[in-house]
């Protein structure tokens, strides 16, 4: 046997297949490879599972340009952690079978219901299919020699136990157990037994394939074995990646996109993909491990975890109110069960199964509820939800990546409406004023503008939830935090500035490098260019406090075209996150998404559209670097899918989307309830990228550049006459 021969229908037989079908599905599309290859921060993760399935695999090479890997995890736990269940293959002799492996390999191939590569070093062909909480892995030994399996832990304290064929283990996770159960076939030939735990499942000499049908838990053995016999037991490869395979059909397939080019389909069709992946639905019959560490009955909803809000309230939770408003309706369920089972009462802003990892600026929780409740999902008690958020808000503190009580700090942000900043040192350095709160992240510094203007924002959510659910003491204090943004505003140079603590704008200063590393003590992984536009819930506000449309035009051709003043190694020095730069706008991190469509609010549709296209053909391709930023589990992803179908949430919590461009000349998205909303663009082309008109069931749209989300919601058919000229005219009003 050589190389992927030992399997047959494996890839290379999948792909004759494929060539012969008439018709490819959905899956067909999708090229997890795209992104492998970072431009500076961390790859896409070529991830295989079920869509949102507990069970998750990535590759052991982190990067496509990594020649060597070493001990790849059975599980991953949460998006981009390294995993557990560490599991190697060793084919040769016994000795130093529990030594470091670094092994190389060749020939993977990686799609959502199925994975495969070759481990040359070892002559070990490895392919696995996922199901919803384990997977069937198969290991194909081509050389003479002992052939064994070794498995190891991620943590300290994991162990395993091998008794004839079946292999029990126990890893953990940020302190968390997580369980395996898993049977060999055929079963081990010998067993050996190395430091901290390490087992080696020892098979034969001869040329052999082994079998390996898992599962995993968070709750415990037992569970992990009654998700093994009711996911994996008995199943064979074939079968489990074809259940894969329907699953990730009938979601990709609710979104119907014809024209375009065969690249765009791939670029689309990945990113929707990706969408995808998180949150997880870790619910295991019925049960679920919870914040408190408790064993919780889910009472038929499932429960939900793995998110980072910061990334992903922007587009990612809008896109799934569209598609899976029953699923959506269970997260929000889920956040509102953490808020519960924790001691604090607080919502999560970047939840894992282990607890909250508080990552980056604000508390963007409030915007998933505020959102699903305007687009009429039902099933989570938002005045619970409103009590919980306004009891985060009020108690928690507001330093970046910091979860704790309310410091001194918090109580500033209270009293004057911004949190205060530090002077640069001479050098210009970091701040030089020693005044951090003990409990700060040194090297995340407190990112007061960023830190004011992403409270503000979230203020206005839990403003819009007080309306409806708590007094007119709440509204009152929300909408007063919702205006802090104008604290800030220094309108003498159009940016928002940061203040010192007696009400002093800091400098003057470098908009483009001001804050030290990553902008951190005044802005966060972007400079001020990106977050004169991050108040989304105040965006004609802020055309006006720019000097209206015309000098907000102004303003955003500028950063389009700002150049970097330095060399670009000296200015990736200072922001390694901003990636994908057009000018100061950098495509490659969250607070941008929006941009592109800001020309609809200063009165030139035309120029969103040109920009939309031009970002989506720099940085979103069909290649291995065709991903410019941290992807983070559906985030960067979603702005392309919106934007390719042609609209775009701006403002999570406002039930309507900004036009763009559509990119495809049909787009279907098949809602629940059996009805669809179509755009139709059949002009539409690389050239071809300006709307000349439109029409909503025959009804002329050509008067503003909002899409009402009850238009959507409802089921409609879009008709859009594209041209390779601009119509300056078109969304503007008449």
């Amino acid at each position: 046997m050589a190389g992927l021969k030992a399997f047959p229908g494996s890839f290379a037989c999948a792909a004759v297949l494929a060539a012969a079908a008439a018709v490819a599905e959905p899956v067909d599309e999708v090229n997890t490879e795209i992104g492998n290859i970072s431009h500076i921060l961390v790859p896409t993760m070529p991830a295989t599972q079920r869509p949102n399935g507990m069970y998750r695999f990535t590759p052991p090479a982190r990067s496509f340009t990594t020649d060597r890997v070493g001990a790849f995890p059975l599980q991953i736990v949460s998006h981009r952690a390294p995993g557990v269940f560490p599991v190697h293959p060793r084919s040769g002799g016994e000795s130093g079978m529990f030594s470091r492996w670094r092994g190389t390999w060749d020939q993977q191939r990686a799609r959502p219901d199925r994975f495969s590569v070759f481990f040359d070093g070892e002559g070990v062909a490895f392919r696995l299919a996922p199901a919803r909480r384990g997977a069937v892995a198969e290991f194909s030994f081509e050389r003479e020699g002992v052939h064994a399996l070794v498995f190891s832990s991620a943590a300290k304290g994991g162990a395993y136990s091998l008794d004839g064929a079946t292999l029990a283990g126990r890893d953990s996770f940020n302190g968390m157990p997580v369980y395996l159960h898993g049977e060999f076939s055929p079963a081990p030939t010998a067993v050996r037994n190395g430091d901290r735990g390490a087992v080696a499942a020892v098979f034969g000499s001869s040329p052999e394939r082994v079998t390996f049908r898992f599962a995993v838990s968070y709750i415990d053995d037992g569970q992990a074995r009654r998700n093994f016999e009711g996911d994996v037991a008995g199943r064979d490869f074939a079968s489990v990646a074809a259940g894969a395979r329907a699953e990730w059909n009938a979601k990709l397939g609710r979104i119907e996109v014809e024209g375009g080019s065969a690249a765009e389909r791939r670029v689309f069709y990945t990113a929707l993909w990706r969408t995808y992946e998180r949150m997880v639905n870790v619910t295991e019959n019925g049960r679920y491990m919870g914040y408190d560490r408790k064993v919780h009955e889910t009472g038929g909803v499932d429960y939900y975890n793995d998110d980072w809000t910061w990334d992903t309230y922007r587009a990612a939770h809008p896109l799934m109110c569209i598609l899976e408003p029953e699923a959506e309706s269970a997260k929000l369920a889920s956040y509102l069960r953490m808020a519960e089972q924790n001691p604090e009462g607080w919502l999560p802003t970047f939840p894992n199964v282990a607890g909250d990892m508080h990552g980056m600026n604000g508390f963007h929780v409030p915007a998933l509820f505020l959102d699903a409740l305007v687009k009429g999902i039902g099933g989570p008690d938002y005045a619970a939800a409103f009590r919980a958020a306004a009891h985060t808000e009020r108690t928690s503190s507001r330093l970046p990546w910091f979860r704790g009580k309310a410091c001194p700090l918090d109580a500033f942000y209270e009293k004057h409406g911004y949190f205060p900043a530090l002077w640069p040192a001479k050098d210009g350095g970091w701040a030089k004023d020693p005044e951090w709160p003990a409990e700060a992240k040194h090297d995340e510094r407190r990112q007061s503008v960023a830190v004011t203007l992403a409270y503000s924002y979230d203020s206005w959510c839990i403003a819009e939830l007080a309306r409806r659910f708590g007094t007119k003491e709440d509204v009152a204090e929300f909408e007063r935090k919702s205006r802090n943004y104008r604290n800030l505003w220094n309108a003498k140079t159009g940016f928002f500035h940061p203040k010192d603590s007696e009400g002093r704008f800091i400098g003057p200063i470098d908009y483009r490098y001001a804050g030290g590393q990553g902008a951190r003590d005044y802005y966060d992984e972007n400079n001020a260019w990106t977050y004169v536009w991050d108040v989304q819930h105040a965006l004609p506000e802020l055309v006006e406090m720019l000097g209206g449309p015309a000098a907000a035009r102004g303003k955003l051709d500028a950063m389009f075209n700002e150049p970097y003043g330095r060399e670009r190694w000296q200015y990736y020095n200072v922001l390694p996150d901003s990636t994908g730069e057009m000018g100061m706008f950098t495509m490659g991190n969250e607070p941008s998404f929006h941009i592109p469509y800001m020309y609809n609010f200063a009165g030139a549709p035309h120029l969103t559209q040109k920009t939309v296209r031009k970002v989506l053909r720099a940085w979103f391709r069909d290649d291995l670097m065709g991903m410019c930023g941290d992807e983070d589990g559906g985030g960067m992803s979603a702005f392309a899918v919106f934007s390719m179908m042609g609209f775009y949430p701006v403002t999570p919590g406002r039930p309507e989307y900004q036009w763009g461009s559509p990119v495809f000349s049909k787009v279907t998205i098949h809602l629940p309830g059996g009805r669809d909303f179509t755009i139709e663009a059949p002009e539409s082309s690389q050239d071809a990228k300006y709307i000349r008109s439109m029409t909503i069931d025959g009804a002329s749209a050509d008067a503003s550049t909002v899409l009402p989300h009850e238009i959507l919601a409802r089921g409609a058919h879009v008709k859009i006459d594209m041209s390779d000229r601009p119509n300056p005219k078109w969304g503007v009003g008449r």
